[in-house]
Order: structure tokens, then sequence, then C-alpha cells
């Protein structure tokens, strides 16, 4: 997956990063460490503007939970669990332990989890299917969506920046990856963090 995303990103351009993001918001397994801080590591040298690899990044990952939205939404769980569980699914990483994990982040968290899911690996490109499954309103999910991926992406692109001072080239892909996992570890325990920190402030409140 690493050397396709590679090859893609030789011949790097706003539709490629767009395509990519939207795959990645689906179920295809393509990992946006990859691609859009790859992109912005390549804006630094002038090739593209930074803001708009953002913006296309996050055009393709709200396209991507659209359809995955619509999924949950019109086709339904027992279809959804069907093909997670078939030679097709499982070919696109998914299993029925994915989903019951993405849907319980959802109803323990609410509508808010299509904003923090978006930072999480393992829900990010999970998370439209039980907010669709849940029929939450499209226009609030396609809001909470844009903003947790312009966070992601914002976030993977300040890496890409910073890298591109002392990584080279050949070496990118593999440096993404080792800070990808350091990246997504802080993350989930800022998210876990702000969670609990929000639960108590609403219990005290109640009380």
């Amino acid at each position: 997956m690493a050397t396709w995303i590679t090859a893609l990103l030789g011949s790097l351009s706003y539709g490629v990063i767009f395509f990519l993001m939207l795959l990645e918001s689906t179920v295809i397994p393509v990992p946006s460490e990859l691609v859009v801080a790859p992109a912005a590591y390549h804006s630094a040298s002038g090739e593209l503007n930074i803001w708009l690899v953002i913006l296309y990044a996050t055009l393709g990952a709200d396209c991507g939970a659209t359809i995955n939205y619509l999924v949950g939404r019109y086709l339904g769980r027992p279809v959804i669990y069907k093909f997670a569980e078939s030679k097709w699914g499982h070919m696109c990483l998914l299993n029925k332990e994915k989903l019951e994990k993405s849907e319980r982040y959802f109803t323990d968290h609410g509508a808010v989890a299509t904003i923090t899911g978006r930072l999480i690996i393992g829900i990010r490109h999970l998370i439209s299917i039980p907010a669709g499954m849940a029929r939450m309103n499209f226009l609030r999910f396609l809001l909470y969506t844009t903003i947790g991926a312009t966070l992601w992406h914002t976030i993977l692109a300040l890496l890409g920046l910073w890298l591109y001072r002392f990584v080279p080239e050949d070496k990118l892909a593999d440096t993404v990856t080792r800070y990808g996992h350091y990246l997504t570890l802080t993350i989930v325990f800022v998210v876990i963090a702000a969670t609990a920190f929000y639960i108590i402030k609403n219990k005290k409140r109640k009380t």
C-alpha cells in the first residue's frame, strides 16, 4: 500500500490527494498519514499550495464519509455486517469487531464522535457508518466531519512541513509512518482526556 501511494504521489496533484482521501474515508485502507504529510512536504518546495492540500484532502474526506453515511442510512446494519464478514470486506481490512468498535464509540460520544472519531486510527474511516445508521441530521454530520477532517489534515500537514527540514524524500514514507504512530497515540490521549473532562464537568453541573 505504501509503495502504491508513493507511486501516485510521484505525480502529485490536488486530484490525486482528493481521490486518495475519498478512498480513505470509505472502507479502502489508505493511510492519510502517507498522503497528506508527503503532500505538505512537497508544498514546502513550492510544488503545491499547503492550504489547497488541506482543502482538497478535506473535500475528499467529506465525499468518502458521505458515501459511508448513505450506506449506513439506506443499506442498514445487517447488510453492512454481512459485507464486513465477507471476502471483499476482509480485503478492505474490515471485520465485525471494527464495526462494533465504531458503533460503540458513536453511541458513547454521540454526534460529536464524528469530529473526534476523525482523529483516531481504526475509527476514522468507519465512524460515518453508525452516524448514517442512527440517521443523524446530514448537514450536522457534514459540518462535524469537515471540522474533524480539517483538524486532522492540518496536523498531518504541519508534520510534513516539519519533516521537510531534515528528512530526505526517499526516507519520507518510513519516517511519516513512524511519527504517525506517535501522533496517533498522542491524539488518542488528548481525545480521552477531553472526553473525561467534558463528562465530569457535565456531572458537576447537573449536581
